[in-house]
């Protein structure tokens, strides 16, 4: 699966879409409150009307919703010791960088 980089390049909007008061930034930070269904009504509102808009933050989303579907499949022996320490090795790096 080709990252959004690589098909959308420059997808990831900091200044919100004409039109819109959301950015790509916050949809990327709200899409687990959004689909554990716990955003409040007009930020469901602001939510979707971005997505409607915005192919890259649409991709995104689906790339959430098939991680989620497929991880939930996913058992710890199911990884071979390598490959649990390289995605362990990268949830740090990412927990690291996105609380610094």
């Amino acid at each position: 699966m080709r990252s959004l980089w690589m098909r959308w390049p420059g997808w990831f909007r900091s200044q919100p879409i004409d039109g819109h008061a959301i950015t790509c930034r916050q949809v990327v930070s709200l899409v687990t409150s959004y689909l554990d269904g716990e955003l409040t009504r007009s930020e469901h509102e602001l939510f979707e009307a971005h997505l409607a808009e915005c192919e890259g933050c649409t991709e995104h989303l689906h790339q959430i919703k098939v991680t989620v579907a497929l991880t939930g499949q996913l058992r710890d022996e199911d990884l071979e010791p390598q490959v649990r320490e390289e995605l362990m090795g990268l949830y740090r790096r990412w927990s690291r960088d996105s609380h610094a």
